[in-house]
């Protein structure tokens, strides 16, 4: 999305949800930053200073309105679309490298120097990586804070601060108010809710969301032990930075809830950007519809549901070996094949919950592992992906380098273009990602009447470019309904 000076302020006096994380508004005449759909009165234009994070703007020195809370917008989808180095570094500080690793942590993930790294940054999105880690912090420590009754010390800590003083500056300047406020505040609003079992929070998306269809979608690939579908609610185990944890994420009204049963709170803020992968919740889907609703092939797809998106992962290298174990064959075959390596070599949680029980084989353990259970042929080529990942060898993380990638999983042994195109798609998230040679895809463009074929299906989707990851999701949608033609095409 382009946006100018003049589009964000006519965002602004239309108070355009669809804009809420693309940019925020600093209101110089009381000092505090906005999302555009802020229901708060409509300052003048010569108040208004733009931003394209809420750490710029909070570097500027505006606090975060009370009212809107611009730090608990939708993320940017312009983050999970690029694949240049500012769009890899984005990825990762919102993956907590920062907070682990340090700045040059985060240089030497890039192969870049530290110098380099802040000036790309505050060249593009006007905050350099310190900065923006600090947000990050800030929004995590009010979570916690409204939805735990965890004490302020042990809190700072988990929420990434070095030290309690850090903490309370941090949320004074950010949100003009005190720690013990905002919970009494909480408390008294009976926000979110915190639980005994777990964080509860929203995690907010950009309308429209195809919500059980997403859900549905997770449910028919679910591995036995790590997921399971328990009516409208997906459930499944993390691995996380610090210690495992499970998610439970729900749809609701303007929002998917989220349950997060964490073993060490540091992982909270990683927690939440992983199921926001997953459930691809970033994204923008008007513009993605906007581009693709006119196609004379799917158009009526995808007006019949704008809201559909291209699911993701909560772990990359979970994600590349289950793309092996489905090549060529059924989801419910590849399912079983999962199942019977997290039987194996799978890690027992220790606070299962429901029929989750374990966490996925780390691909380390897989490298080594007797595989047993499939062909042969199939064992060595999830040893040899796993051998490749556990060295470092092929780079699936936030900050992976999507070309590099794919050409290095082209060169491994009983690695295919549907493999690597299937990982593009849901591991490194490449929004143009297309599966010319998958049968589902295969199947949809014979029930539409044109060539199935892998050029056939490169040709024609040439113009569904750079959503060619969206396209393929109408395109699987189009299996589970009754076979005709576009009503394009009939007319």
């Amino acid at each position: 999305m382009q946006l100018d000076l003049g589009h964000m302020h006519q965002a602004c006096e239309a108070k355009d949800a669809r804009f809420d994380g693309w940019f925020f508004a600093g209101i110089t005449s009381t000092g505090i930053y906005c999302r555009p759909s802020c229901p708060a009165r409509t300052p003048k234009r010569e108040n208004r200073r733009f931003f394209t994070t809420a750490a710029a703007a909070q570097s500027a020195g505006f606090r975060a309105c009370k009212r809107c809370r611009p730090d608990a917008s939708p993320g940017s989808p312009e983050w999970d679309a690029r694949a240049d180095l500012v769009g890899r570094l984005m990825r990762l500080i919102g993956d907590g490298v920062v907070d682990r690793e340090g700045v040059a942590g985060l240089a030497w993930r890039v192969s870049f120097s530290e110098r380099h790294v802040h000036r790309c940054l505050v060249d593009a999105v006007g905050a350099g990586p310190l900065a923006l880690a600090r947000a990050q912090r800030a929004q995590a420590a009010r979570i916690l804070i409204e939805t735990t009754n965890l004490p302020m010390a042990p809190l700072a800590l988990a929420a990434g601060f070095a030290s309690v003083r850090q903490f309370n500056d941090t949320v004074r300047e950010v949100f003009a108010t005190t720690p013990s406020e905002l919970r009494r505040k909480a408390r008294r609003d009976d926000a979110n809710g915190g639980t005994q079992s777990g964080i509860v929070l929203r995690l907010p998306y950009r309308a429209p969301l195809e919500a059980d269809e997403l859900i549905a979608f997770l449910g028919a690939r679910a591995v036995p032990g790590v997921e399971e579908i328990d009516g409208r609610t997906y459930r499944r185990s993390l691995r996380l930075p610090h210690a495992p944890g499970i998610a439970e994420l729900r749809p609701a009204e303007g929002h998917v809830r989220a349950t997060l049963h964490l073993d060490d709170l540091r992982d909270l803020g990683p927690a939440v950007q992983r199921c926001r992968r997953l459930l691809d919740l970033d994204s923008d889907p008007l513009a993605i519809s906007e581009h693709l609703a006119s196609d004379p092939l799917i158009g009526s797809l995808v007006r019949a549901a704008p809201g559909r998106r291209v699911p993701g992962h909560v772990d990359a290298h979970e994600q590349a070996v289950r793309a092996v174990l489905g090549q060529q064959v059924s989801l419910g075959g590849a399912a079983t094949l999962a199942g019977r390596l997290v039987r194996a070599h799978g890690e027992t949680l220790a606070r299962p919950i429901g029929a989750v029980t374990h966490l996925f084989p780390t691909s380390k353990a897989l490298a080594k592992a007797d595989i047993a259970g499939m062909p042969a042929t199939r064992a060595a080529a999830v040893r040899t992906m796993a051998a490749a990942l556990a060295s470092g060898e092929i780079d699936l993380g936030a900050g992976a380098d999507r070309a590099e990638a794919q050409r290095r999983l082209m060169a491994l042994p009983g690695i295919g273009p549907w493999t690597v195109s299937y990982i593009a798609m849901r591991a490194l998230r490449d929004p143009d990602a297309f599966l010319a040679s998958d049968l589902g895809i295969r199947h949809a463009l014979e029930r539409l009447g044109q060539d199935p074929s892998p050029k056939g299906a490169l040709k024609l989707a040439e113009r569904w470019r750079p959503y060619r990851a969206a396209a393929s999701q109408h395109l699987w949608s189009t299996l589970t309904k009754p076979a005709t033609r576009s009503v394009e095409l009939a007319a």
